[in-house]
């Protein structure tokens, strides 16, 4: 049968798939739109299946909010140049929207669905690589920043007694500015009691031994290596703690002293209550 140029176009408006498909897939179904557009998808996923192997190292971070709740999810892909295609971003904001409103912390069935749906339109490989969801608590607050085409992802959580603390333009700005902080220092930990009592003695043993190798030091009291053993910890835990970073606004204050400050200025009582980091390809 003869299939219409009109018929091919609402094809292809209805599922993005490329003209001759389109039209290949009219042809095999006789102008039966539903056949056409499952056959279509066959195509598609068959297509999937054979780069099924291949890396997915690039993509997008999405992020869907309402007032108390955030979920930020990475959708992965092979190219760039996908990461950057309008059908990947919308597949990606609709999914970031069906996590929160299901409140999904993982991967699930209807989520990886919708993965196969734009897998199969685009036709490379396409994987669900984070699911994330974030709530606010009473008096608590969620912002969210997204930094280069989504490749890295930020979400802070704060508190304030005054739940109007946060419409202020001081604190909302100071809110945003600790977002961009995380994002461009990544920190390990939130504060020092955040730190495994682990990990910390491991960091102050591997101190130990260079003290002990250098030269130099064997010479010294046992209080000036114990002073010495102090102020690497001191400043280890200045680079790891997001509290006890320079503040990226002015690395000469500190996150703590930085928030202590706009306290003060606005009224408003504040607290930093978590963070979370997210780069694309990375775990």
């Amino acid at each position: 049968m003869e299939i219409k140029a009109s018929d091919v176009k609402a094809l292809r408006e209805r599922t993005g798939a490329g003209m001759m498909d389109c039209k290949k897939a009219l042809t095999e179904s006789n102008g039966n739109f539903e056949a056409a557009e499952k056959l279509l998808r066959e195509w598609g996923m068959a297509g999937v299946e054979k780069r099924a192997g291949r890396a997915t190292n690039e993509g997008r971070i999405f992020v869907a909010q309402n007032e108390s709740e955030l979920s930020l999810v990475e959708l992965a892909c092979e190219t760039d140049f996908v990461a950057r295609n309008k059908d990947f971003i919308d597949a990606g904001t609709k999914i970031a929207a069906t996590a929160l409103g299901q409140k999904a912390s993982s991967q699930n069935e209807s989520l990886e669905s919708m993965v196969k749906d734009i897998a199969s339109l685009i036709k490379e490989n396409i994987a669900l690589k984070r699911v994330a969801y974030f709530n606010a608590g009473m008096n608590e607050h969620l912002h969210s920043y997204l930094h280069g085409e989504g490749r890295i992802g930020v979400v802070v959580k704060f508190r304030s007694s005054d739940p109007n603390a946060f419409k202020n333009e001081k604190v909302a700005s100071f809110v945003h500015d600790v977002a961009l902080h995380v994002a461009a220092f990544n920190p390990m930990f939130l504060d020092e009691s955040k730190v495994p009592a682990s990990w910390l003695a491991e960091q102050k043993d591997i101190f130990q031994k260079q003290v002990e190798l250098d030269e130099k030091m064997k010479s010294k009291p046992a209080k000036v290596i114990e002073g010495i053993l102090a102020g690497k910890v001191k400043k280890l835990l200045s680079e790891v703690c997001l509290m006890n970073q320079g503040f990226v606004r002015d690395e000469k204050v500190s996150v703590a002293d930085a928030l202590a400050q706009i306290s003060k200025e606005t009224g408003f009582s504040l607290a930093i209550v978590d963070y979370y980091f997210a780069k694309v390809g990375q775990n």
